[in-house]
């Protein structure tokens, strides 16, 4: 009888560590879907994520190689890319309604605004964020029969991230400033949890605000006719600036009427 119930136990380790590891690639594999797929209906970019690793056992893991394309119409590198992404969960979370996320931090982004004739690709990408909805509500309607999980963010940190201004009018004119370090607590915790995409809509939102933000105090100190803005960041300006400083404030002339 004890042999009976010894091997029974084994059975059931076996099959227990056999569960979490299909958990494990299962979940993976959703998140990676989840990104891409939910990502560019929000945007209306392209967006690619190399791959994701998540521990069911110890509830930690990350994502790595994130990329969020350009709109059409701009040249610059891809908008936005992450090299990694850690992320910590409660285990326990998995089995209930809400999966309970401790921490998310993004390290490093490097995002690159472009200003040309047409505007600039981040406001292009947030314009597109704001009338996402209706992607998501029509994501939401092909997953009837299988609602997604809800979250529940306790903190989210970005942090080292910079933001490298191209102005293509401009014959390619670049600086790269730094990005003020973002911190959001608590998202989806006094409600019933956010979806994935609303997660996803909030962050993007968050990160590209800042980063529009600081490009434009770059913008407005090469009106002034700052000399940090080069076409090659290893020379100095030199009489690239009074062309600059007129052809900038053309362009907002141009916005203007």
């Amino acid at each position: 009888m004890k042999k009976f119930f010894k091997r029974l136990l084994l059975v059931l380790v076996v099959l227990a560590i056999a569960g979490a590891v299909a958990a494990h690639f299962v979940l993976d594999a959703a998140i990676k879907r989840g990104v891409e797929t939910i990502g560019p209906k929000l945007t209306q970019v392209e967006i690619k994520l190399d791959s994701v690793r998540l521990f069911l056992l110890s509830g930690s893991g990350g994502l790595n190689g994130l990329v969020v394309g350009n709109p059409e119409g701009f040249k610059t590198p891809p908008a936005t890319s992450v090299g990694s992404t850690s992320i910590a969960l409660k285990p326990s979370s998995l089995l209930g309604d809400k999966i309970v996320i401790t921490s998310i931090n993004v390290q490093a982004p490097e995002i690159t605004f472009e200003e040309s004739l047409h505007g600039n690709n981040l406001s292009k990408i947030l314009a597109n964020l704001e009338a996402g909805s209706g992607g998501e509500q029509g994501t939401a309607k092909t997953q009837e029969a299988k609602p997604a999980r809800k979250l529940e963010v306790e903190d989210f940190v970005i942090s080292g991230g910079k933001v490298r201004v191209s102005l293509t009018t401009l014959g390619g004119i670049s600086a790269t400033v730094s990005l003020p370090e973002i911190h959001l607590k608590d998202l989806g915790k006094d409600s019933d949890g956010i979806t994935p995409a609303e997660l996803m809509k909030t962050v993007l939102k968050t990160l590209l605000t800042e980063a529009t933000k600081q490009a434009g105090t770059v913008v407005a100190d090469l009106s002034k006719g700052a000399t940090y803005l080069t076409k090659d960041l290893g020379k100095t300006a030199t009489n690239s600036v009074e062309k600059a400083t007129k052809s900038i404030t053309d362009l907002f002339k141009k916005k203007k009427e």
